[in-house]
């Protein structure tokens, strides 16, 4: 038993595997704690006082294209703290549960990870063939769960608006230029949002924005040290605009010096031939169409 702890349980400690039933399509794994004790959750006090023992069905990863049942008895604890509020408490195996959890932890990890790559519907899909059938609500709330990565100070900011409703309700968005990657999302986009969020970050150096006012005013009150720039879509997107304006204006000033023709030209398209050139017969008669088979050609000359 010692080696299938080894293949089943590799990087936990403190589990014996009692045994190993291999099916077609199920392995059903009976496993328990072997610690001494536990540590109450509330009041952290080391109790080796057995109340009573359970049995958990935590889900875990498919092995080998089956799917694996893992029977794991737990064992609930007396605490030995007078003055806690909690009397019991059931014992957690590092790495392998967690309190309410219906799956392990390297199950949970690896759900996460299949909707950090997929998002909800195709992370869902994904684990059906892998054999973890979960809903796309599932992956997501997993995905939700995960704690926020660290997320560097920016030194290049950029700074644009997003509509939740379009015409109605508008946010800020910010970017981290260098890395592409969004920073955080305002709820608005007045300029004391902004230069409150800029104000914490005294690392910001380049605020890379469009042309609007609130957020010139925003990024000149919080980071007055950084260097505001317009982005390359926004430039072009500008000059774009005053081209067309230009050009509009152009051509409605010479519109009264370009009189148009009181006898234009017809179309030759209109004029074409509407009928079909007349099919060949067939030897020995000049109608469109020959004789039928079986009759005879015709006498007319």
């Amino acid at each position: 038993m010692l080696r299938l702890k080894e293949l089943l349980f590799p990087s936990i400690t403190d589990v014996a595997v009692l045994s190993v039933d291999v099916g077609i399509a199920i392995v059903r794994v009976d496993a328990e704690c072997t610690a001494n004790g536990a540590v109450c959750p509330a009041c952290e006090v080391w109790s080796n006082r057995v109340h009573s023992s359970h049995l958990r069905f935590p889900a875990d990863v498919p092995s080998a294209g089956r799917s694996i049942v893992l029977r794991l008895r737990v064992r609930r604890f007396t605490c030995g703290n007078s003055g806690c509020g909690r009397r019991t408490f059931v014992e957690q195996i590092p790495g392998l549960t967690r309190r309410h959890g219906q799956r392990t932890e390297r199950l949970r990890s690896t759900l996460a990870s299949v909707g950090l790559a997929l998002a909800g519907r195709a992370g869902a899909r994904l684990s059906s063939a892998l054999g973890v059938s979960v809903s796309r609500s599932t992956v997501l709330r997993l995905v939700d769960a995960l704690p926020d990565p660290e997320v560097p100070a920016p030194r290049v900011v950029g700074v644009d608006e997003y509509a939740t409703r379009k015409g109605r309700h508008y946010g800020t968005v910010l970017v981290d230029v260098e890395t592409r990657r969004p920073v955080d999302l305002l709820p608005d986009r007045e300029a004391s949002s902004l230069a409150a969020w800029l104000a914490d970050r005294r690392g910001v150096e380049v605020v890379c924005r469009d042309r609007a006012p609130f957020f010139a005013e925003g990024a000149t009150a919080g980071a007055p040290q950084a260097v505001q720039v317009a982005d390359r879509w926004h430039l072009w997107h500008n000059l774009s605009e005053a081209a067309e304006r230009s050009v509009a204006r152009t051509v409605a000033a010479s519109a009264p010096w370009c009189p148009r023709p009181l006898n234009p030209a017809p179309n030759p398209r209109l004029f074409r031939p509407r009928t079909r050139p007349v099919l060949l017969g067939r030897a020995g008669t000049d109608s469109p169409i020959g004789p039928g088979p079986g009759m005879p050609p015709s006498t007319h000359c």
